[in-house]
């Protein structure tokens, strides 16, 4: 089945949504960061860390960080989970030079590592990680099935799938302030800090078209997910999935 945010693309229709992610991630990995934490006032950070809480009981010694970006949720990940090893992996080596120097500032080299991957047709072997993170990235995913299924494939039994995604508040006044702030805010401030203004129409667009709550929630039970469980965080800006393969 294709979504609406399949079709979703940064620049043009000619080239894949992949090819386009991957170009786009490539041309603001510099300013992404800043880009990040200004456009979410700073909140970025507290979901990332109630996302990265719910795995605590479990305790996973093997984690995957799919659409790793920046390695912000790797290294929040590894710090308060102490895993064996986490992998990160994205399409975008200009994200990931970055993640690897946040990496080796933090003397997490022996801990942390990065690989090209396509989300869609991961390389590793069947059941080989306790826990598959993804933050802020599954809405770029060109066959969201796709990714999903390949996820599961790569959990061991039990384990357990995180995502954070960002969406659109349903409640007045919110949904009407976040939808001027999506429109005029982030296109601008996007364009002035990372000089790609493509990337920050992208966005919004991308958020809009996602699949949210009880919708995602069937699509991760379709995919083979059970327990699936989803919180919306800070009146909805953030939705929070849950779910044991």
């Amino acid at each position: 089945m294709k979504y609406p945010q399949e079709s979703v693309k940064p620049y043009n229709d000619a080239e894949s949504k992949a090819v386009q992610v991957e170009k786009m991630f490539d041309n603001i990995a510099s300013a992404y960061d800043r880009l990040n934490h200004t456009l979410s006032l700073g909140i970025d950070k507290r979901w990332r860390k109630k996302a990265i809480r719910r795995l605590v009981p479990f305790r996973p010694r093997r984690i995957m960080d799919v659409a790793t970006g920046t390695g912000d949720f790797a290294l929040q990940a590894c710090r308060l989970l102490q895993p064996d090893e986490l992998t990160g992996t994205d399409i975008s080596e200009g994200m990931m030079d970055v993640a690897r120097e946040k990496v080796r500032q933090a003397g997490l080299e022996d801990r942390i590592r990065f690989a090209k991957e396509d989300c869609t047709a991961l390389t590793f072997a069947d059941n080989c990680f306790d826990a598959v993170t993804v933050a802020f990235g599954i809405r770029n995913f060109e066959d969201l099935d796709a990714g999903l299924r390949e996820m599961h494939r790569v959990l061991v039994p039990d384990g357990h799938l995180v995502i954070l995604e960002l969406s659109e508040p349903q409640g007045f006044p919110m949904k009407q302030l976040y939808a001027l702030y999506s429109r005029l805010v982030i296109p601008t401030l996007g364009k002035l800090l990372s000089k790609d203004r493509s990337a920050y129409t992208y966005l919004p667009e991308s958020i809009q078209a996602f699949p949210q709550g009880e919708v995602m929630r069937d699509i991760l039970r379709k995919a083979g997910f059970r327990h699936v469980e989803f919180e919306r965080l800070t009146l909805g800006i953030c939705t929070l999935y849950f779910a044991v393969k």
